[in-house]
């Protein structure tokens, strides 16, 4: 149970009707680990569960919203401590005993299953987004319905230099689009915000300046409608998209990341996450 008093790589706060969730690790460039993907769940189940809040905006504190998943060691992903020697033993271990089905059961929950889940919370949601948003950062901003991006940002997935074929959360197609979709994951190139927007992942492109305040301009106009017709406008869209067949689409894509992760295993062994530090330095 997280204690929403207590957190430590989060912050949340209510404007009126609306909810502010802020990740905040910037000294880590935003990256995410168990307990702040789990502290990100608190607070969006905190602010659907809030009969007053109407509208839910996901910031970043410092230069960027997020470098993707920490990779730091200092939360193995199938590990259980933030102790960095513990987490290798507890992930050692837990491999050991259960192979890959380890990995597929962790990355279920807190990758796909956080995801899936915050993309449907029935109330609408707003990605304000500046800097690096590379990787896992995706799918942070892919749940949301609409995202606000400073003119400074960047996208980017190079999973693919890990021998992967893209984050677990594989929203690339539905967002881009095929052909750019398979552009992003086979250069791993940045897209820019203006290109982003121009492809129709990105709602607005604004100063970096003005990104909070025009974010809580729109938020706020949102929240004047009624909170019904809200829910009932956001069911509608996510539910045509599934029709169409993205919820299908995305548990496929996420089995494939697994086949990724169990021939990265059957390669090298474990650990099966590199460090991504220098992938993340070629990516700017």
């Amino acid at each position: 149970m997280i204690d929403m008093g207590n957190l430590g790589h989060t912050r949340y706060e209510v404007d009126g009707r609306v909810a502010i969730i802020t990740i905040d690790r910037a000294d880590k460039a935003n990256a995410v680990n168990q307990q702040t993907l789990d502290e990100m769940d608190a607070c969006f189940t905190t602010a659907a569960e809030d009969m007053e809040v109407r509208v839910i905006v996901l910031r970043a504190e410092g230069k960027h919203f997020s470098s993707g998943h920490d990779m730091s060691g200092s939360d193995d992903a199938i590990g259980d401590t933030a102790d960095p020697e513990k987490a290798e033993q507890s992930a050692q271990l837990d491999w050991n005993e259960r192979g890959l089905q380890a990995i597929y059961e962790w990355e279920r929950v807190h990758y796909l299953g956080y995801s899936r889940k915050w993309r449907d919370i029935p109330k609408p949601t707003i990605a304000a987004v500046q800097g690096q948003c590379i990787a896992g950062g995706l799918m942070l901003c892919w749940p949301c319905d609409l995202i606000i991006a400073a003119d400074n940002a960047k996208f980017s997935d190079p999973v693919l230099r890990m021998g992967i074929g893209g984050v677990e959360y594989h929203g690339h197609t539905w967002e881009l689009g095929p052909r750019k979709a398979k552009e992003m994951l086979f250069t791993a190139r940045k897209f820019s915000a203006e290109e982003a927007e121009r492809l129709g992942m990105v709602n607005r492109v604004v100063p970096l300046d003005e990104l909070m305040d025009q974010t809580m301009e729109l938020a706020r106009e949102i929240a004047e409608m009624h909170p019904f017709a809200l829910t009932q406008a956001k069911r509608i869209v996510n539910q045509t998209v599934d029709i169409q067949g993205f919820y299908t689409a995305l548990q496929s894509g996420f089995d494939m990341h697994t086949v990724g992760h169990g021939n990265a295993l059957s390669v090298n062994g474990y650990p099966v996450l590199m460090n991504l530090s220098d992938m993340k330095k070629s990516n700017g």
